[in-house]
């Protein structure tokens, strides 16, 4: 291993330190960034503002959950010209760091703690993007004595995969591509996929003092939530053999209810947004019919809905399933990678129950896994954070990879 692990550290450290939160400018400023610091490490830089107009507007934009006037898309080849073999792609884009109290300093002021490198993002997925560079810079400044490689780094992954999209439009592929994402060093080689829903149910608004002459839209929710948690269990009880590990594999859960504008007022309108988990095999066509019928069949069966029907609406990230051919000779070359780094066994297959930008790179031919550091449990949380000793492996066998080449 020639991964320096004290300049990994401060990568690592280097990269949660930017706020680069999906929409915000930091967005932006981690990309010029992370072109400089590639630059240095030898490769040659295609650094590019992302048409957004463009790409909303083509047939497989996989949507988006903020706001966005600019963003720029960012790769990095070791010798223009050839076929790329391996590709390692990283989002760069964080989820906001929520209650600031339930945090154990400022969420991007990073610490090292108990071998632990914790703030947003460490382990979601910075400290896989800090192992790509790593393993970049192990090999010193001649990149070109091993076989012809890349490095992606992607905005908007969590939102939809917006940046992934642009980049693969650009015409970056390679023939095998890892995904560092928070797999505890497991190969991850499927992943499940997920829809945001929209439901809008109506009610009859009068004052408070007369509820019995209007219809609370809260009261006209319950039913349909219930039907919900129906769907949910229905969907579960048949899991796909990677994701069988999992309690529920197929989660489907209700994050945000918003209901009334004043007190004393009977509401005539709430709105539920969630999470619609997916097969990974499942088109998402027949995943959002599953959901508007069962929604529908609620709705008729209750007095006031049956005539005023609740609607249901798609909007922000669509992320498909996606997964790596079975039996595909990539996966066991990173799963040999990490045996040979570690001196133990190879990791484990299993599939994960989130999207990601897998289904991309796998829709347009190229085979791709996950394998990377931290729990994934501890992302998106406060004192999210990931093991160094993690990152350092990580790096040591994507070090592996890149001199190996594809096998």
């Amino acid at each position: 291993m020639t991964v320096d692990p004290d300049a990994l550290v401060r990568t690592l450290a280097d990269l949660v330190a930017v706020p680069s939160i999906g929409g915000a400018a930091d967005e932006l400023r981690i990309q010029h960034l992370l072109a400089e610091r590639l630059g240095d490490l030898g490769l040659t830089v295609d650094l590019w503002p992302l048409d957004l107009d463009a790409l909303r507007a083509g047939e497989a934009y996989p949507g988006e959950e903020v706001d966005r006037a600019a963003a720029w898309g960012l790769v990095a080849v070791s010798q223009p010209g050839e076929e790329v073999g391996l590709v390692l792609s990283s989002h760069v884009d964080v989820v906001p760091p929520g209650d600031l109290e339930a945090w154990s300093g400022d969420p991007f002021v990073p610490v090292v703690d108990r071998g632990s490198l914790v703030g947003r993002g460490a382990c979601d997925m910075k400290g896989g993007l800090a192992a790509s560079l790593a393993a970049v810079a192990a090999l010193g400044r001649d990149v070109t004595r091993v076989p012809p490689f890349a490095v992606h780094c992607t905005i908007g992954e969590e939102d939809g995969g917006l940046g992934a999209f642009g980049t693969l439009v650009r015409g970056h592929t390679g023939r095998a591509c890892v995904i560092p994402e928070p797999t505890s060093l497991r190969l991850n080689t499927a992943n499940a996929g997920s829809l945001t829903f929209r439901l809008e149910v109506p009610g009859v608004a009068t004052h408070g003092s007369t509820a019995y002459v209007g219809v609370s839209a809260i009261d006209a929710y319950l039913p349909l939530h219930a039907a919900l948690a129906a769907l949910a269990e229905r969907r579960n009880r048949v899991r796909e053999p990677l994701l069988d590990h999992l309690p529920v594999p197929y989660p489907l859960s209700v994050g945000r209810v918003r209901a009334g504008d004043w007190a004393s007022s009977v509401p005539d309108l709430l709105v539920a947004e969630g999470r619609y988990g997916l097969r990974v095999e499942e088109d998402p066509a027949s995943a959002r019919a599953e959901l508007e019928q069962a929604v529908a069949e609620a709705a008729a069966a209750h007095p006031f809905l049956r005539d005023h029907p609740p609607v249901v609406t798609w909007p922000g990230g669509r992320f498909a399933g996606g997964h790596l051919t079975a039996g595909h000779p990539f996966g066991r070359q990173v799963a040999r990678a990490h045996a040979q780094v570690t001196g133990g066994s190879e990791p484990p297959e299993v599939g994960a129950p989130w999207g990601s930008d897998l289904r991309q790179y796998a829709a347009v031919g190229v085979p791709t896994l996950h394998y990377g550091p931290g729990d994934v449990r501890l992302a998106h949380g406060p004192d999210e954070s990931v093991p160094v000793a993690e990152v350092a492996t990580a790096a040591a066998v994507f070090e592996d990879l890149l001199r190996a080449g594809v096998a």
